[in-house]
């Protein structure tokens, strides 16, 4: 899986995702997925844009995540998962990685 092939998949659920008045930006090692959640619908770009809160993780950890084959708690506990600024932005988005 690629950042492309990420930013597809968030493109294509982006109907499902809530307005929350705040932005989400994934920080992998290949780049950025910014997910702003301030307007009516989801923005979605590759920008490294300042974000409410960042989530710092490799694409091998994401496509786990959108498996089910790791749980969030555990790959925040074991190190995989970083999370930076708004822990509560973070608490929504067990919806957003469903595949």
């Amino acid at each position: 899986m690629t950042l492309q092939d990420i930013t597809a998949q968030f493109e294509a659920q982006s109907g499902n995702f809530p307005s929350i008045g705040k932005s989400i930006k994934f920080q992998f090692n290949e780049g950025a997925v910014f997910i702003d959640l301030n307007g009516a619908s989801p923005q979605i770009s590759n920008a490294d844009s300042d974000a409410d809160c960042t989530i710092v993780t490799s694409i091998e950890t994401m496509e786990q995540l959108r498996s089910g084959s790791l749980n969030p708690m555990m790959a925040i506990m074991s190190g995989k998962i970083k999370v930076k600024g708004d822990m509560s932005v973070a608490m929504k988005l067990q919806s957003m990685l469903g595949a």
